[in-house]
């Protein structure tokens, strides 16, 4: 039985190995691993929460689930904008908590090859890579891929948790 259950979660993966949810920001297209993803959902009334980073606007109730969620914008500090029918929360899991992410709109899922994902560059100029896992290259165009673990630290998750 339990091979049965290990092949299945396997073929689960293989079929997701490989998919990008693609969302554009700011003039940028950026990418999500499917894997990270539980659900994509419209945007819904916020509750603010006192003493959580800027970036994270409060709480959602989601089937009984309360669940922070963070404006990706305000986390890569691009202007804010005024949210709206097409603004959307992807809730991606990640070690234990989800967090919704809250992003201008969704375009599209894309399946790309390993060979068509590169390193990012090398830049150490006060960490302004450290969201980039990698980088899609598509026809002339590129997709940042984000690297869910480092979107929110260890003491931000911290933070968060005893706040809620």
């Amino acid at each position: 039985m339990k091979e049965i259950v290990e092949d299945a979660l396997k073929m689960e993966e293989d079929t997701q190995k490989g998919k990008f949810l693609i969302f554009p920001l700011g003039g940028e297209d950026y990418a999500i691993e499917i894997k990270c993803i539980t659900e994509i959902i419209g945007i819904q009334p916020i509750t603010q929460v006192p003493e959580l980073p800027v970036y994270v606007k409060g709480i959602i109730n989601l089937r009984g689930k309360i669940i922070p969620v963070m404006d990706v914008r305000v986390r890569f500090r691009m202007p804010p904008v005024e949210y709206n029918d097409r603004t959307c929360i992807i809730v991606i899991e990640e070690k234990d908590l989800s967090v919704g992410l809250i992003v201008d709109n969704v375009s599209e899922v894309l399946s790309v090859a390993d060979e068509d994902i590169v390193p990012p560059p090398e830049i150490k100029k006060d960490g302004e890579n450290r969201y980039v896992q990698a980088i899609i290259k598509v026809d002339d165009a590129v997709k940042l891929i984000l690297d869910c673990e480092r979107l929110i630290s260890d003491k931000e998750k911290d933070t968060i948790s005893q706040a809620l």
